[in-house]
């Protein structure tokens, strides 16, 4: 699994080393609301060394883990598309973080990958990530009534997300000698 660069993010694949630094993300009550019931095994198993049908990526910025960006495939034929999800540090909120993490996936799973179609599946309450997808381009498909049970133990709505490559404006490619900002 090769690495993926953006302007200010590197997205790598996880070590073992970065246990502690995602389950001390996962831990902090604003992240765990939305991401319940990490403890040291769940990280392991679920983003150290997942299942062989998911591929996770730890986000770095300026060497420093700010959390985690996951993607699944349906690969059947008729079906074909790719289902992402990250997290960040509460740090890392309002930077933009999580939409340039997104972007440079979303290049990837449709460039790379060849999907023509990524979704995702927040919580109907999570504004904040709603917004970031959104940011990248993803829109409102519907709202998945009762579709996870929260870490309160009651269930709770979803909205599901998509995004099709031809709608897809990937970022600007940064040349040498160019710019992209305007004078």
């Amino acid at each position: 699994m090769k690495s993926l660069r953006s302007e200010r993010l590197l997205l790598r694949p996880a070590r073992p080393e970065d246990l502690a630094p995602l389950l001390a993300i996962l831990s902090d009550p604003a992240v765990a609301r939305w991401w319940p019931g990490f403890d040291e095994s769940k990280v392991e198993s679920e983003l150290i060394a997942p299942d062989p049908d998911v591929t996770v990526y730890v986000i770095e910025h300026e060497h420093s883990v700010i959390g985690a960006i996951q993607f699944g495939e349906e690969l059947d034929p008729q079906y074909r598309h790719a289902s992402i999800d990250l997290f960040l540090s509460p740090q890392a909120w309002g930077r933009g973080f999580a939409p340039e993490a997104i972007r440079t996936l979303a290049v990837y799973l449709f460039e790379e990958r060849g999907h023509h179609r990524l979704v995702i599946d927040p919580a109907a309450d999570n504004a904040r990530a709603i917004r970031a997808y959104e940011k990248v381009g993803f829109r409102p498909v519907g709202t998945m009534r009762q579709y996870e049970r929260g870490a309160d133990g009651t269930w709770h709505d979803g909205v599901l997300l998509d995004l099709l490559a031809d709608e897809f404006v990937p970022p600007p490619v940064e040349r040498p000698g160019c710019s992209t900002s305007p004078e």
